[in-house]
């Protein structure tokens, strides 16, 4: 798709190192020429208002909605608050690493927080594109060293970084261009998200009929007596889950090394996950007294349990003591239960089993063993095991595809928005054209040029 536009036809040097050239029409102008300086206190009637690099500036009580989690306000005074404009754009601490955020509300926020008026020469959603790209970021981090110490970026570093000043009308040919992009971007990003979603019950359902049902389709059944189990082959037992696995209550061992509990990567090591996240893990107490020793093949039940089920490790080390470790007995094959475990029926069943939850505390060993569980003969166990890595293969294989093309695409959505905002391409003629039609959409978006653009 990129491929389809042409440059324009003259350019000149910006003289800025993050921008390049532009074209030969646009200025470069100290950036405070087109954003003023927003000084004024809170006003009563302000709702309190939330900076998000994720959803923008929105309200605290939507905030909080959207996250299902509260933010903490030390101060609301309106004396170290400010006001906020609607198409005010807002540079926060958090500016150096996502860029400004442009706001459509009014209200009140922190007064560490530095508000920005456009001026005339500006239409908003134009600049929010651009004070947003990773260029800016890049060059706006570069004004001050204060971010490495966790202070606010300032008025005057945001003055330290000259911006291109751009023919109004062209401004909002380009922002309309990038509209109608994004929309069919949008559209089939929520179609790829759909079959994942899909294939995810797929997986869960043949996982759960395995673990449940066992592998031979025609073993005569009976009652578990657990509606989240169901009917199970009459030569399965069930018994209380704690005479299937021990708590393991010993103290982390000088030599351990710290471990992160994850819904998604399991018990790795901290510093993989870190690695993995690409984000840092704070660990406020890390003293052996606080912390619980975890052996390879025990099952660790965290605050999340409740949501994506206890976690198989397979490493040993140290993790917090807020989680309960547990021990699988002889008659455990772990592969087995760590599928188990981790199914939606059994997450149900656990959660049903403490009210704490809904107070954000965590699950108990107690909770764990109000749950009987399944006894499998062994050799079953290790057959449904092995089933199993094979059945979702090809689904853990599908879903990762399009996992990846998500990515391609938002990597693309990413470059052609860059593109576009710093003058590389001229989409003039397209940001005129009346919005492609919907039913049109899938086969007007033209995925192959993206993907091959970005993998080329």
């Amino acid at each position: 798709m990129i491929g389809e536009f042409q440059s324009y036809s003259e350019y000149k040097d910006s003289g800025l190192d993050w921008l390049g050239e532009i074209p030969s029409h646009w200025d470069i102008v100290p950036s405070k020429s087109l954003f003023g300086h927003r000084k004024e206190k809170a006003r009563a009637e302000d709702q309190m208002l939330t900076a998000s690099q994720v959803h923008g500036i929105i309200a605290r009580d939507e905030f909080m909605a959207i996250e299902q989690r509260r933010v903490m306000h030390v101060f609301t005074g309106a004396d170290i608050l400010k006001h906020v404009e609607p198409d005010d754009f807002v540079m926060s601490m958090r500016s150096f690493q996502g860029g400004l955020e442009w706001s459509k509300v009014r209200g009140a926020i922190s007064s560490a927080y530095v508000m920005l008026i456009p001026k005339e020469q500006v239409y908003p959603p134009y600049y929010a594109h651009l004070l947003k790209s990773k260029a800016y970021i890049s060059a706006l981090r570069r004004t001050s060293d204060l971010v490495r110490d966790g202070q606010a970026l300032r008025y005057s570093n945001f003055g330290q970084v000259p911006l291109p000043r751009v023919p109004k009308i062209e401004q909002a040919a380009i922002v309309r261009f990038l509209d109608q992009t994004n929309q069919k971007i949008d559209r089939f990003i929520r179609a790829k998200q759909k079959l994942i979603a899909l294939l995810g019950e797929q997986k869960q359902a043949v996982i759960y009929s395995a673990v449940t049902r066992g592998l031979n389709s025609k073993a005569p059944l009976k009652d578990s007596g657990l509606d989240w189990l169901g009917e199970i082959p009459s030569h399965w037992d069930v018994v209380p889950s704690k005479s299937l696995f021990g708590h393991r209550k010993e103290k982390a061992r000088a030599e351990d090394q710290m471990l992160t509990a994850s819904q998604v990567h399991g018990i790795i090591a901290r510093d993989e996950f870190m690695a993995i996240e690409q984000r840092r893990v704070m660990h406020v107490f890390t003293g052996a007294d606080i912390l619980k020793h975890v052996e390879p093949d025990d099952f660790v039940m965290s605050m999340r349990s409740f949501q994506g089920g206890l976690e198989w490790s397979k490493v040993r080390g140290a993790i917090s003591s807020a989680y309960v470790m547990l021990i699988p007995k002889e008659q455990v094959y772990p592969p087995y239960y760590a599928h188990l475990l981790k199914s939606k029926a059994y997450i149900s069943a656990l959660r049903r089993t403490s009210d704490l939850v809904r107070d954000g505390q965590a699950l108990r060993y107690s909770n764990f063993g109000q749950v009987p569980l399944p006894r499998v003969p062994i050799d079953e166990q290790h057959a449904i095991a092995a089933y199993l890595d094979n059945a979702v293969a090809d689904s853990d294989a599908a879903i990762n595809r399009t996992e990846r093309e998500i990515a391609l695409l938002q990597e693309y959505r990413t470059r052609l928005t860059a593109d576009v905002v710093s003058g590389k391409l001229d989409v003039r003629a397209a940001g005129t054209k009346r919005p492609t039609d919907p039913a049109e959409a899938a086969a007007d978006l033209a995925i192959r040029e993206p993907l091959e653009e970005i993998e080329a």
